[in-house]
Protein backbone atom coordinates (compact mmCIF):
# COMPACT_ATOMS: atom_id res chain seq x y z
CA UNK A 1 0.00 0.00 0.00
CA UNK A 2 2.94 2.38 -0.60
CA UNK A 3 2.44 3.25 -4.28
CA UNK A 4 2.03 7.07 -4.42
CA UNK A 5 0.69 7.07 -7.99
CA UNK A 6 -2.91 8.33 -7.86
CA UNK A 7 -5.77 6.25 -9.17
CA UNK A 8 -8.53 8.71 -10.10
CA UNK A 9 -12.20 7.92 -9.64
CA UNK A 10 -13.20 8.53 -13.26
CA UNK A 11 -11.17 9.30 -16.38
CA UNK A 12 -13.26 10.40 -19.37
CA UNK A 13 -12.43 8.70 -22.67
CA UNK A 14 -13.54 10.92 -25.53
CA UNK A 15 -12.56 10.70 -29.21
CA UNK A 16 -9.20 12.23 -30.09
CA UNK A 17 -8.66 14.96 -32.67
CA UNK A 18 -8.08 12.43 -35.44
CA UNK A 19 -11.46 10.78 -34.86
CA UNK A 20 -13.11 14.20 -34.73
CA UNK A 21 -11.43 15.59 -37.84
CA UNK A 22 -13.98 14.45 -40.48
CA UNK A 23 -16.87 15.86 -38.47
CA UNK A 24 -15.11 19.15 -37.74
CA UNK A 25 -14.42 19.49 -41.45
CA UNK A 26 -18.15 19.15 -42.06
CA UNK A 27 -18.79 21.98 -39.61
CA UNK A 28 -16.24 24.15 -41.42
CA UNK A 29 -17.94 23.45 -44.75
CA UNK A 30 -21.48 23.91 -43.45
CA UNK A 31 -20.82 27.07 -41.42
CA UNK A 32 -23.64 25.88 -39.18
CA UNK A 33 -22.81 25.71 -35.49
CA UNK A 34 -26.08 25.31 -33.56
CA UNK A 35 -29.86 25.65 -34.01
CA UNK A 36 -30.55 22.14 -35.31
CA UNK A 37 -27.62 21.90 -37.71
CA UNK A 38 -26.84 19.11 -40.19
CA UNK A 39 -24.68 17.11 -37.80
CA UNK A 40 -27.39 17.29 -35.14
CA UNK A 41 -30.02 16.05 -37.58
CA UNK A 42 -27.69 13.24 -38.68
CA UNK A 43 -27.04 12.30 -35.04
CA UNK A 44 -30.76 12.12 -34.27
CA UNK A 45 -31.29 9.96 -37.36
CA UNK A 46 -28.40 7.70 -36.39
CA UNK A 47 -29.70 7.24 -32.86
CA UNK A 48 -33.24 6.68 -34.17
CA UNK A 49 -32.02 3.80 -36.34
CA UNK A 50 -30.06 2.30 -33.46
CA UNK A 51 -33.03 2.42 -31.07
CA UNK A 52 -35.38 1.01 -33.71
CA UNK A 53 -33.32 -2.20 -33.61
CA UNK A 54 -34.44 -2.68 -30.00
CA UNK A 55 -38.14 -1.83 -30.31
CA UNK A 56 -41.20 -3.17 -32.09
CA UNK A 57 -42.37 0.38 -32.80
CA UNK A 58 -40.87 3.53 -34.36
CA UNK A 59 -38.61 5.41 -31.96
CA UNK A 60 -38.10 9.18 -32.19
CA UNK A 61 -35.12 11.09 -30.83
CA UNK A 62 -34.51 14.73 -29.88
CA UNK A 63 -31.11 15.90 -28.68
CA UNK A 64 -30.67 18.39 -25.84
CA UNK A 65 -27.75 20.32 -24.39
CA UNK A 66 -27.80 18.11 -21.27
CA UNK A 67 -29.72 15.17 -19.85
CA UNK A 68 -30.89 17.42 -17.00
CA UNK A 69 -32.67 19.72 -19.43
CA UNK A 70 -33.88 16.66 -21.33
CA UNK A 71 -35.56 15.45 -18.13
CA UNK A 72 -37.02 18.87 -17.36
CA UNK A 73 -38.45 19.35 -20.86
CA UNK A 74 -39.81 15.80 -20.99
CA UNK A 75 -41.58 16.31 -17.66
CA UNK A 76 -42.95 19.60 -19.01
CA UNK A 77 -44.22 17.77 -22.11
CA UNK A 78 -46.35 15.39 -20.03
CA UNK A 79 -48.93 18.14 -19.57
CA UNK A 80 -49.37 17.54 -15.84
CA UNK A 81 -51.15 20.15 -13.73
CA UNK A 82 -48.66 22.52 -12.07
CA UNK A 83 -47.48 21.25 -8.71
CA UNK A 84 -48.18 17.60 -9.48
CA UNK A 85 -46.40 15.00 -7.38
CA UNK A 86 -43.72 13.06 -9.23
CA UNK A 87 -42.35 9.94 -7.52
CA UNK A 88 -38.55 9.65 -7.63
CA UNK A 89 -36.15 7.27 -5.83
CA UNK A 90 -34.09 8.55 -2.91
CA UNK A 91 -30.94 7.00 -4.42
CA UNK A 92 -30.19 9.01 -7.55
CA UNK A 93 -28.20 12.01 -8.71
CA UNK A 94 -29.62 15.40 -7.69
CA UNK A 95 -30.46 16.26 -11.31
CA UNK A 96 -33.46 13.92 -11.05
CA UNK A 97 -34.76 16.06 -8.20
CA UNK A 98 -33.98 19.47 -9.67
CA UNK A 99 -35.57 18.56 -13.01
CA UNK A 100 -38.88 17.83 -11.26
CA UNK A 101 -38.75 21.09 -9.31
CA UNK A 102 -37.78 23.18 -12.32
CA UNK A 103 -40.62 21.62 -14.32
CA UNK A 104 -42.95 23.05 -11.68
CA UNK A 105 -43.77 19.83 -9.85
CA UNK A 106 -43.23 18.31 -6.40
CA UNK A 107 -40.80 15.40 -5.92
CA UNK A 108 -42.22 12.51 -3.92
CA UNK A 109 -39.04 10.85 -2.64
CA UNK A 110 -39.54 7.09 -2.33
CA UNK A 111 -37.59 3.98 -1.40
CA UNK A 112 -35.70 1.46 -3.53
CA UNK A 113 -35.44 -2.30 -3.90
CA UNK A 114 -32.76 -3.85 -1.67
CA UNK A 115 -31.28 -6.04 -4.43
CA UNK A 116 -31.42 -3.92 -7.58
CA UNK A 117 -31.07 -0.55 -5.79
CA UNK A 118 -33.78 0.73 -8.17
CA UNK A 119 -37.27 2.01 -7.59
CA UNK A 120 -39.87 -0.53 -8.75
CA UNK A 121 -43.45 -0.20 -10.01
CA UNK A 122 -44.67 -1.66 -6.72
CA UNK A 123 -42.80 0.93 -4.64
CA UNK A 124 -43.95 3.73 -6.94
CA UNK A 125 -47.57 2.57 -6.82
CA UNK A 126 -47.58 2.65 -3.02
CA UNK A 127 -45.99 6.12 -2.92
CA UNK A 128 -48.47 7.46 -5.46
CA UNK A 129 -51.43 5.97 -3.65
CA UNK A 130 -50.36 7.64 -0.40
CA UNK A 131 -49.59 11.05 -1.90
CA UNK A 132 -51.74 11.43 -5.01
CA UNK A 133 -48.69 11.71 -7.28
CA UNK A 134 -49.42 11.98 -11.00
CA UNK A 135 -46.17 10.64 -12.48
CA UNK A 136 -42.99 8.66 -11.81
CA UNK A 137 -39.43 9.61 -12.71
CA UNK A 138 -37.81 6.20 -12.45
CA UNK A 139 -34.02 5.89 -12.64
CA UNK A 140 -31.59 3.42 -14.20
CA UNK A 141 -29.20 3.91 -11.27
CA UNK A 142 -25.53 3.13 -11.95
CA UNK A 143 -26.52 2.19 -15.51
CA UNK A 144 -28.71 -0.76 -14.48
CA UNK A 145 -31.65 -0.66 -16.91
CA UNK A 146 -35.29 -0.39 -15.98
CA UNK A 147 -37.85 -2.80 -17.45
CA UNK A 148 -39.78 -0.53 -19.82
CA UNK A 149 -42.49 -3.11 -20.44
CA UNK A 150 -43.21 -3.41 -16.70
CA UNK A 151 -43.38 0.36 -16.43
CA UNK A 152 -45.67 0.52 -19.46
CA UNK A 153 -48.01 -1.96 -17.76
CA UNK A 154 -47.81 0.15 -14.60
CA UNK A 155 -48.72 3.24 -16.61
CA UNK A 156 -51.73 1.53 -18.17
CA UNK A 157 -52.92 0.15 -14.83
CA UNK A 158 -52.50 3.33 -12.78
CA UNK A 159 -52.86 6.13 -15.34
CA UNK A 160 -49.60 7.66 -14.04
CA UNK A 161 -47.11 9.00 -16.56
CA UNK A 162 -43.62 7.45 -16.47
CA UNK A 163 -40.25 8.86 -17.55
CA UNK A 164 -36.99 6.92 -17.25
CA UNK A 165 -33.86 8.80 -16.24
CA UNK A 166 -31.26 6.63 -17.98
CA UNK A 167 -28.49 9.22 -17.89
CA UNK A 168 -25.71 6.65 -17.51
CA UNK A 169 -27.35 3.66 -19.17
CA UNK A 170 -26.80 4.08 -22.91
CA UNK A 171 -26.28 0.67 -24.46
CA UNK A 172 -28.06 -1.16 -21.64
CA UNK A 173 -31.35 0.77 -21.43
CA UNK A 174 -33.56 0.93 -24.53
CA UNK A 175 -36.95 2.45 -25.27
CA UNK A 176 -38.89 -0.77 -25.86
CA UNK A 177 -42.24 0.60 -24.62
CA UNK A 178 -43.77 3.24 -26.88
CA UNK A 179 -45.42 5.12 -24.02
CA UNK A 180 -42.38 5.41 -21.71
CA UNK A 181 -39.88 8.12 -22.78
CA UNK A 182 -36.23 7.59 -21.83
CA UNK A 183 -33.66 10.35 -21.26
CA UNK A 184 -29.90 9.84 -21.73
CA UNK A 185 -26.77 11.81 -20.93
CA UNK A 186 -23.79 12.37 -23.22
CA UNK A 187 -21.68 13.95 -20.48
CA UNK A 188 -17.93 13.31 -20.66
CA UNK A 189 -18.13 10.54 -18.05
CA UNK A 190 -20.92 8.57 -19.75
CA UNK A 191 -20.63 5.58 -22.08
CA UNK A 192 -21.70 7.66 -25.11
CA UNK A 193 -19.70 10.82 -24.50
CA UNK A 194 -19.98 14.13 -26.32
CA UNK A 195 -18.38 16.21 -23.56
CA UNK A 196 -21.84 17.48 -22.70
CA UNK A 197 -25.31 16.82 -24.05
CA UNK A 198 -28.25 14.46 -23.87
CA UNK A 199 -31.18 13.13 -25.82
CA UNK A 200 -34.74 11.91 -25.36
CA UNK A 201 -35.95 8.69 -27.01
CA UNK A 202 -39.61 7.75 -27.19
CA UNK A 203 -42.22 6.06 -29.31
CA UNK A 204 -44.39 9.15 -28.84
CA UNK A 205 -43.67 11.36 -31.85
CA UNK A 206 -45.62 14.31 -30.46
CA UNK A 207 -43.80 14.26 -27.13
CA UNK A 208 -40.40 14.24 -28.85
CA UNK A 209 -41.47 17.05 -31.16
CA UNK A 210 -42.55 19.09 -28.14
CA UNK A 211 -39.24 18.46 -26.38
CA UNK A 212 -37.44 19.68 -29.51
CA UNK A 213 -39.59 22.81 -29.64
CA UNK A 214 -39.11 23.48 -25.93
CA UNK A 215 -35.35 23.15 -26.39
CA UNK A 216 -35.57 26.15 -28.74
CA UNK A 217 -37.30 28.42 -26.17
CA UNK A 218 -40.72 27.08 -27.22
CA UNK A 219 -40.62 28.88 -30.57
CA UNK A 220 -42.93 27.44 -33.22
CA UNK A 221 -41.09 26.31 -36.37
CA UNK A 222 -43.93 24.19 -37.79
CA UNK A 223 -45.79 25.77 -40.69
CA UNK A 224 -48.75 23.44 -40.03
CA UNK A 225 -49.11 24.15 -36.32
CA UNK A 226 -51.87 26.74 -36.62
CA UNK A 227 -49.50 29.34 -35.19
CA UNK A 228 -47.19 31.61 -37.20
CA UNK A 229 -43.59 30.46 -37.46
CA UNK A 230 -41.44 32.35 -34.99
CA UNK A 231 -44.21 32.86 -32.45
CA UNK A 232 -43.66 31.57 -28.93
CA UNK A 233 -45.99 28.62 -28.45
CA UNK A 234 -45.07 27.99 -24.80
CA UNK A 235 -42.26 28.80 -22.39
CA UNK A 236 -39.24 26.60 -23.05
CA UNK A 237 -35.50 26.90 -22.60
CA UNK A 238 -32.31 27.17 -24.61
CA UNK A 239 -31.38 23.49 -24.62
CA UNK A 240 -30.13 22.89 -28.15
CA UNK A 241 -27.14 20.65 -28.82
CA UNK A 242 -24.33 22.45 -30.62
CA UNK A 243 -22.81 21.07 -33.82
CA UNK A 244 -19.49 20.66 -32.02
CA UNK A 245 -21.02 18.40 -29.39
CA UNK A 246 -22.86 16.53 -32.14
CA UNK A 247 -19.49 15.99 -33.85
CA UNK A 248 -18.04 14.44 -30.70
CA UNK A 249 -21.12 12.23 -30.31
CA UNK A 250 -20.75 10.97 -33.88
CA UNK A 251 -17.10 10.11 -33.30
CA UNK A 252 -18.01 8.39 -30.02
CA UNK A 253 -20.63 6.30 -31.80
CA UNK A 254 -18.04 5.28 -34.40
CA UNK A 255 -15.87 3.75 -31.66
CA UNK A 256 -18.60 2.76 -29.21
CA UNK A 257 -18.57 -1.04 -29.75
CA UNK A 258 -14.85 -1.28 -29.01
CA UNK A 259 -15.14 1.03 -26.02
CA UNK A 260 -18.08 -0.95 -24.65
CA UNK A 261 -16.20 -4.24 -24.98
CA UNK A 262 -13.17 -2.77 -23.19
CA UNK A 263 -15.28 -1.44 -20.32
CA UNK A 264 -16.99 -4.81 -19.94
CA UNK A 265 -13.63 -6.58 -19.88
CA UNK A 266 -12.19 -4.30 -17.19
CA UNK A 267 -15.37 -4.42 -15.10
CA UNK A 268 -15.41 -8.23 -15.24
CA UNK A 269 -11.74 -8.53 -14.22
CA UNK A 270 -12.28 -5.99 -11.43
CA UNK A 271 -15.25 -7.81 -9.95
CA UNK A 272 -13.57 -11.20 -10.24
CA UNK A 273 -10.51 -9.88 -8.40
CA UNK A 274 -12.61 -8.49 -5.55
CA UNK A 275 -14.81 -11.57 -5.36
CA UNK A 276 -11.73 -13.79 -5.10
CA UNK A 277 -10.22 -11.76 -2.26
CA UNK A 278 -13.20 -10.69 -0.15
CA UNK A 279 -16.45 -11.38 -2.01
CA UNK A 280 -18.28 -12.63 1.08
CA UNK A 281 -18.02 -9.12 2.55
CA UNK A 282 -19.48 -7.37 -0.51
CA UNK A 283 -22.87 -6.86 -2.08
CA UNK A 284 -23.21 -6.05 -5.76
CA UNK A 285 -26.15 -4.42 -7.47
CA UNK A 286 -28.42 -7.15 -8.86
CA UNK A 287 -29.31 -7.02 -12.54
CA UNK A 288 -28.03 -7.62 -16.03
CA UNK A 289 -24.45 -7.38 -17.25
CA UNK A 290 -24.08 -3.80 -18.44
CA UNK A 291 -23.18 -3.14 -22.06
CA UNK A 292 -20.72 -0.35 -21.21
CA UNK A 293 -20.25 0.19 -17.46
CA UNK A 294 -18.98 3.60 -16.35
CA UNK A 295 -19.26 3.37 -12.54
CA UNK A 296 -17.93 0.71 -10.19
CA UNK A 297 -20.03 0.67 -7.04
CA UNK A 298 -20.21 -1.88 -4.24
CA UNK A 299 -21.79 -2.16 -0.80
CA UNK A 300 -20.01 -3.31 2.35
CA UNK A 301 -20.40 -2.98 6.10
CA UNK A 302 -20.47 0.65 7.21
CA UNK A 303 -17.39 0.26 9.43
CA UNK A 304 -15.47 -1.39 6.60
CA UNK A 305 -16.37 1.45 4.27
CA UNK A 306 -15.00 4.02 6.71
CA UNK A 307 -11.76 2.07 7.01
CA UNK A 308 -11.53 1.67 3.24
CA UNK A 309 -11.94 5.42 2.71
CA UNK A 310 -9.05 6.08 5.10
CA UNK A 311 -6.85 3.49 3.41
CA UNK A 312 -7.62 4.79 -0.06
CA UNK A 313 -7.01 8.39 0.94
CA UNK A 314 -3.59 7.42 2.31
CA UNK A 315 -2.80 5.49 -0.89
CA UNK A 316 -3.92 8.11 -3.45
CA UNK A 317 -6.93 6.04 -4.48
CA UNK A 318 -10.05 8.13 -5.14
CA UNK A 319 -13.45 7.01 -3.85
CA UNK A 320 -16.91 8.52 -3.71
CA UNK A 321 -20.15 7.92 -1.86
CA UNK A 322 -22.28 7.94 -4.96
CA UNK A 323 -25.60 9.81 -4.79
CA UNK A 324 -25.11 10.81 -1.19
CA UNK A 325 -26.60 12.53 0.62
CA UNK A 326 -29.82 10.87 -0.45
CA UNK A 327 -32.44 13.13 -2.02
CA UNK A 328 -34.42 13.60 1.19
CA UNK A 329 -31.31 14.76 3.08
CA UNK A 330 -30.50 17.91 1.10
CA UNK A 331 -30.94 21.52 2.24
CA UNK A 332 -34.34 22.69 3.44
CA UNK A 333 -34.47 25.32 0.69
CA UNK A 334 -34.58 22.50 -1.89
CA UNK A 335 -38.36 22.48 -1.76
CA UNK A 336 -41.16 21.68 -1.96
CA UNK A 337 -40.71 17.93 -1.54
CA UNK A 338 -42.70 15.06 -0.07
CA UNK A 339 -40.52 12.59 1.81
CA UNK A 340 -41.67 9.01 2.15
CA UNK A 341 -39.94 6.59 4.54
CA UNK A 342 -36.84 5.22 2.78
CA UNK A 343 -35.29 2.64 5.16
CA UNK A 344 -33.88 0.46 2.39
CA UNK A 345 -32.22 3.36 0.60
CA UNK A 346 -30.69 4.52 3.87
CA UNK A 347 -29.43 1.01 4.66
CA UNK A 348 -27.93 0.51 1.21
CA UNK A 349 -26.34 3.97 1.19
CA UNK A 350 -24.77 3.46 4.61
CA UNK A 351 -22.24 1.04 3.18
CA UNK A 352 -22.14 1.97 -0.50
CA UNK A 353 -18.91 3.20 -2.05
CA UNK A 354 -17.78 4.04 -5.55
CA UNK A 355 -14.32 2.77 -6.47
CA UNK A 356 -12.10 3.97 -9.34
CA UNK A 357 -13.21 2.86 -12.78
CA UNK A 358 -12.31 3.89 -16.31
CA UNK A 359 -11.27 2.37 -19.61
CA UNK A 360 -7.66 3.21 -18.68
CA UNK A 361 -7.50 1.01 -15.56
CA UNK A 362 -4.83 -1.68 -15.51
CA UNK A 363 -4.75 -4.94 -13.61
CA UNK A 364 -2.13 -3.36 -11.33
CA UNK A 365 -4.64 -0.60 -10.52
CA UNK A 366 -7.31 -3.19 -9.81
CA UNK A 367 -4.95 -5.13 -7.56
CA UNK A 368 -4.12 -1.99 -5.56
CA UNK A 369 -7.79 -1.25 -4.99
CA UNK A 370 -8.52 -4.88 -4.15
CA UNK A 371 -5.70 -4.88 -1.58
CA UNK A 372 -7.25 -1.86 0.14
CA UNK A 373 -10.73 -3.43 0.08
CA UNK A 374 -9.34 -6.67 1.48
CA UNK A 375 -7.59 -4.89 4.33
CA UNK A 376 -10.67 -2.82 5.18
CA UNK A 377 -13.04 -5.78 5.25
CA UNK A 378 -10.59 -7.99 7.14
CA UNK A 379 -10.08 -5.37 9.87
CA UNK A 380 -13.76 -4.62 10.27
CA UNK A 381 -15.44 -5.93 13.42
CA UNK A 382 -18.26 -7.16 11.18
CA UNK A 383 -16.91 -10.31 9.49
CA UNK A 384 -19.56 -10.35 6.79
CA UNK A 385 -22.14 -7.96 5.41
CA UNK A 386 -25.56 -8.21 7.01
CA UNK A 387 -28.21 -7.51 4.42
CA UNK A 388 -31.93 -7.03 4.41
CA UNK A 389 -32.01 -9.20 1.28
CA UNK A 390 -30.02 -11.79 -0.58
CA UNK A 391 -26.76 -10.90 -2.31
CA UNK A 392 -27.19 -9.64 -5.85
Amino acid sequence: MTDPRPIPLLVPHLPDRHALAPYLEQIDRNRHYSNFGPLNHALEARLTSLFAEHAAHPVHVATTSSATLGLELTLHSLGLPPGSGVVVPALTFVASLTAILRAGHVPVIADIDADSWLITPEIAAEAAARTGARAVLTVAAFGQPQDTQRWSAFRQQTGLAVVIDAAGAFGSQWAEAADVPVVYSMHATKSLAAGEGGFVASGDRDLVAEVRQLSNFGINLDTHAGLPVGHLSQVGSNAKLSEYHAAVAHASLDHWPAQAALRQQIHRAYRQTLDASCGEHLQWQAGVTLAAPTIFCVRMAQEARAQLEQLCHASNIATRRWYQPLLHQHAAKVAPTIKMPVPVAESVASGMIGLPFSSFMTQDDINRVAEAVGLATAHSNQPSLTLDSHHG
